[in-house]
């Protein structure tokens, strides 16, 4: 079964080469843009106008003097797998469950505990249908969102609500994850 979540569109943000544009001496033209979801086989396009550069490009890059922000339109999230996040998909598909209760499983691939609770983690999210179950890479491109939530050990699981963090268990404790999950569905 697939849960579809819809994302609200991010604007598109422009940097102008001049330091004082004028109106008449701008000139938009569209691009297009292509955002992948990583791991999860998801792909949007959007056409957006920028005043330089041109063609496909991909989420933060900048092309000439335009700054472009990914723009997801549909998140497709499997519901009973393990979706695999990172730091540009993370907080959109947070905010796209809304009341839904999000699991999250921040590892690293050095981490022997985090190799010991991936295969639990995964039968949670197949006995737990109602919830999305995330997993986050905590290597040094995802390290601001590992930072912003707080991360000093690994494996480190959170629980989220309306993009709230409501639980929290640190190590690879499977009998504590299992409680704080039920005591949050229960709440």
């Amino acid at each position: 079964m697939t849960l579809s979540l819809r994302i609200a569109p991010s604007p598109i943000s422009f940097r102008y080469s001049s330091t004082s544009p004028t109106a008449s001496a701008v000139k938009f033209r569209p691009v297009k843009q292509h955002c992948r979801i990583p791991n999860s086989s998801v792909a949007t396009k959007k056409t957006g106008f920028c005043s330089s550069g041109g063609g496909v490009f991909d989420s933060g890059k900048r092309i000439g003097s335009c700054v472009v922000r990914c723009n997801l339109e549909t998140v497709n999230v499997s519901v009973g797998t393990v979706t695999e996040v990172d730091k540009d998909t993370f907080w959109p598909i947070v905010k796209a469950a809304g009341d839904k209760l999000v699991v999250l499983d921040m590892y690293t691939q050095w981490c022997g505990p985090c190799k010991v609770m991936a295969p639990k983690y995964k039968e949670l999210s197949e006995k737990y249908l109602d919830m999305v179950f995330l997993k986050l890479d905590c290597n040094e491109e995802n390290k601001p969102v590992a930072k912003e939530l707080g991360i000093r050990v690994v494996p480190t699981f959170k629980i989220l609500k309306d993009n709230k963090v409501i639980k929290e268990v640190v190590g690879a404790k499977f009998e504590d994850l299992l409680a704080a999950i039920e005591e949050a569905r229960s709440g």
